[in-house]
């Protein structure tokens, strides 16, 4: 018998799992691109806040907060010149206690000896040079100057090598050799990759033997230098941040401490090495620190160079320089700063930016961000899901029409379903074909249709029918069957004046989603005017931007839709315009446009007879204004009493519900 195991899948990306959900943020990338907003901004706006929705990760702004917080802190936790202080500090008691030890004895060595401590430099490096072959005659005085010796030669040391400190404080006598070992083979190693000859294999062996001066356990070489070479530059900043004098001093005592230590040679060879390879890290930047506790000089290069990266961090999730990209964001920074969360949150936003490339909402063209068709399709139903969000349940926003598709008046006559009728199915025509079909094709394949059973006593058995699509028919009705729509959508400048550009690319791509998806017979045509009229596609009209040129040509507009309702002769004319001014330009005969303001009375008559061939081909214009201006009030009123069309003032936010009712209004017959 066969035995299974089951487990989680392990080999890649799970095959079943449903595909990253990524319409919220195309949605809210969406709402900045309708008003105006190019797509490649509209990405970038969206990454600096954030993913929407209750599971929505924090944006780049967020992250960036953070960073700068995190600074603040940093320059507040203490001061640069601690080691100084604190040497300082022990000096003064070494020279006290031999001073203590002095004053008791009447001999003139004990008085000499008290004024060479008087003749000392106040510089504490000098004077620990001075003091270096001095014979104490303290017990206590002699343990605290070694101390003070001690203390140099860690601080110095974990300043360049971090964790170096604490190896130092095994008090193994053998550990400074280690040291001065590890340094040397360290300087081997980088000469010998200068020369191209350096292996893994030899930084392998290299950390094996003295991986414990390491704690952050570096992969390669390169990854050891860069963390070197960031301590190495945070002590070149902090040593600038310095006044001249405590420059003057902590040089010296550092000088000494290494040479004391044997190490000035090999750590100077070490810092050029370094400088070299990195010359990129801001070498001799100061830096502020403002906090009041002293910082030893291994701590306070830590606190620069975290300084230095959290720099680097909050110019890079800035993203405000030319070709910036998430992946330009070290990940392994965002985690020593901010935490794991943090990574998250830019894992998020970097799935988000190749999800809606990679599932085809933007394309890269030239070099620009674009949206898709598919992209459009998703804001059209989008909109047209607000739209009806707004509308009475159960009237408007119902597509279900209550006389159950009968459109008109029955012929008699009867014609082969196609795809979006609404007319009531013929039965028996469908039932009739459906039969014959089955009657023929049984034949036609060599099949012999065995007979039936013995019928049982109460009745005969029925033989199933089976249906194909080529089977429906649909009864004709006196109604048309379509419609051919316009939607003539004001381009000019004045539309972003009032605020109402963005409500009016909704509203065209909600009505363009919902002629294609529920009434897909119906022929749509999008137009834009300004100066002149275009026909405009559904993926242009979503990245459109207005246009700074004067003039209002519904003139212009008129003849391109009278042109899409002849092409339409058996359809429902249906004319709707979305404008926030009256006309103030047409065509001349020589097909250039003419504006004049206030509108000249050629620009209305014009205008005006288009309208009236509207008229004519039975289109009703509906109006829908978005500003109450006099003289625009004034020509749709005479437009409404020509052509029997209906004027609408909504306000930019319901302008997407008015225009959808009143297609729907229209489409259902109910003029």
């Amino acid at each position: 018998m066969s035995r299974y195991r089951y487990g989680a899948y392990e080999d890649g990306p799970d095959p079943l799992a449903p595909p990253y959900d990524v319409r919220d943020a195309l949605d809210a990338m969406g709402d900045s691109v309708l008003e105006g907003t190019r797509p490649d901004e509209a990405l970038r706006d969206l990454l600096r806040r954030g993913l929407p929705g209750a599971d929505g990760r924090r944006g780049l702004d967020d992250l960036l907060r953070q960073v700068r917080e995190r600074r603040r802190e940093l320059r507040d936790r203490g001061r640069l010149d601690g080691t100084l202080e604190q040497a300082r500090a022990l000096l003064d008691t070494a020279i006290g206690q031999e001073r203590a030890e002095l004053f008791p004895d009447p001999s003139d060595d004990a008085r000499l000896r008290e004024a060479e401590l008087d003749t000392l430099p106040d510089d504490t490096s000098q004077a620990i040079r001075r003091l270096s072959d001095y014979q104490w005659r303290s017990d206590a005085a002699r343990e605290t100057f070694e101390r003070l010796k001690d203390l140099l030669r860690r601080d110095v040391l974990d300043a360049q090598f971090q964790g170096i400190k604490q190896a130092l404080e095994s008090q193994d006598p053998g550990t400074m050799e280690r040291v001065k070992d590890m340094m040397a083979a360290l300087n081997r190693m980088l000469e010998k990759d200068a020369r191209g000859e350096h292996t893994q294999e030899d930084f392998d062996r290299f950390m094996e033997e003295y991986g414990e001066f390491f704690p952050d356990r570096p992969r390669n070489l390169e990854e050891l230098v860069d963390s070197l070479a960031r301590r190495a530059a945070a002590m070149d900043r902090l040593m600038a941040s310095l006044s001249p004098e405590q420059q003057a001093e902590l040089a010296g005592l550092m000088e000494q401490a290494m040479q004391d230590a044997g190490l000035a040679m090999e750590m100077s060879r070490l810092n050029d090495a370094l400088r070299a390879r990195r010359p990129d890290l801001g070498w001799g930047t100061p830096e502020r620190m403002s906090g009041d506790q002293p910082l030893g000089m291994g701590d306070a290069t830590t606190a620069l160079a975290e300084l230095a990266d959290l720099a680097e961090l909050e110019a890079a999730l800035a993203q405000d320089y030319p070709g910036a990209r998430l992946d330009d964001i070290d990940e392994e920074a965002v985690r020593r700063a901010l935490g794991r969360r943090a990574v998250d949150d830019l894992d998020a936003l970097r799935r988000i930016e190749q999800e809606l490339e990679r599932q085809g909402y933007l394309q890269r063209r030239k070099g620009a961000l674009e949206l898709t068709p598919k992209a459009v399709r998703r804001l059209g139903d989008t909109a047209l899901r607000r739209v009806f969000s707004q509308l009475t349940a159960g009237r408007q926003g119902d597509h279900d029409q209550r006389d159950a598709g009968q459109a008109g008046e029955l012929t008699g006559a009867s014609r082969e379903w196609r795809f979006g009728d609404e007319q009531p199915l013929d039965v028996v025509r469908t039932v009739s074909n459906a039969i014959r079909r089955n009657v023929m094709e049984a034949p036609a394949a060599g099949l012999t249709v065995a007979p039936e059973p013995s019928p049982p006593a109460n009745g005969t058995r029925p033989r199933p029918v089976r249906l194909s699509v080529d089977d429906f028919e649909v009864h004709e009705t006196e109604r048309r069957s379509a419609a051919a729509v316009c939607l003539l959508v004001d381009l000019s400048y004045s539309m972003v004046l009032r605020g109402t550009w963005g409500a009016a690319k909704q509203t065209t791509l909600a009505l363009h989603s919902l002629v294609t998806s529920k009434f897909p017979q119906d022929a749509i045509q999008i137009i834009g005017f300004s100066n002149y009229a275009r026909t405009l596609h559904p993926t242009e009209m979503a990245g459109l931007d207005w246009d700074m040129v004067q003039g209002t040509n519904l003139h212009h507009a008129l003849m391109i839709a009278g042109r899409h309702l002849d092409r339409h002769p058996d359809f429902e004319p249906i004319v709707l315009v979305v404008t926030d001014g009256e006309p103030t330009a047409h065509l001349q005969p020589n097909g250039r446009s003419l504006f004049d303001y206030p509108p000249s009375p050629d620009t209305l008559v014009l205008t005006l007879a288009e309208v009236d061939k509207m008229t004519r081909r039975g289109a009703c214009m509906n109006f829908f204004m978005l500003a109450e201006d006099r003289r625009l009030v004034s020509f749709v009123e005479e437009v409404a009493r020509r052509n029997g069309g209906r004027v609408f003032a909504p306000d930019a936010e319901r302008l997407g519900q008015y225009v959808v009712s009143d297609y729907l209004r229209v489409r259902r017959g109910r003029r």
